[in-house]
């Protein structure tokens, strides 16, 4: 398996959530397996079906995590010197061109991106077209509505 990109923080979420599931989750659907084995019969017993399947999902998730956590190449942002341009790491304030809305965007790797807190996928179209430009620079980006021009308004490193 690949070097995977993470930034410090994005390890540190991940490393949280496979604590939560091995001392929280795992323990607990444990124990919805074993009280729903004393209900009897396990052919028609609900509580069991849906016990055994979080289970499945919780270790799934568990081994997914220790791969990527394994295999990750760690970024710290702050210790980044790109010269004011935008790089895997960075924290970008773009301004759209038409309607004036402007966006902060933080470029992360593909496990860590979270639109709805403003991570981006490194792979994405606004990141790829945002990857090596600077302070001032104008960008297209080629979305599935059209294209869309945004000015870059900064670029930090934290």
């Amino acid at each position: 398996m690949s070097a995977i990109p993470l930034t410090v923080r994005g390890a540190e979420r991940l490393q949280e959530e496979l604590q939560r599931l091995k001392t929280v989750e795992r323990p607990a659907v444990i124990n919805a397996i074993a009280e729903a084995r004393t209900q009897g019969d396990m052919s028609e017993n609900a509580e069991y079906d849906a016990a055994r399947e979080r289970q499945g999902f919780i270790e799934g998730r568990i081994a997914e995590l220790e791969g990527t956590l394994s295999n990750a190449h760690l970024i710290d942002p702050s210790s980044l010197e790109a010269e004011g341009r935008a790089v895997f790491g960075a924290t970008v304030d773009i301004e759209d061109l038409d309607s004036g809305d402007r966006v902060t965007y933080q470029i992360v790797g593909d496990v860590e991106a979270d639109i709805k807190a403003n991570l981006i996928s490194v792979s994405s179209p606004v990141a790829r077209a945002l990857i090596g430009k600077s302070e001032g620079d104008v960008v297209e980006v080629k979305a599935p509505a059209g294209v869309r021009e945004y000015e870059v308004l900064g670029v930090r490193y934290i």
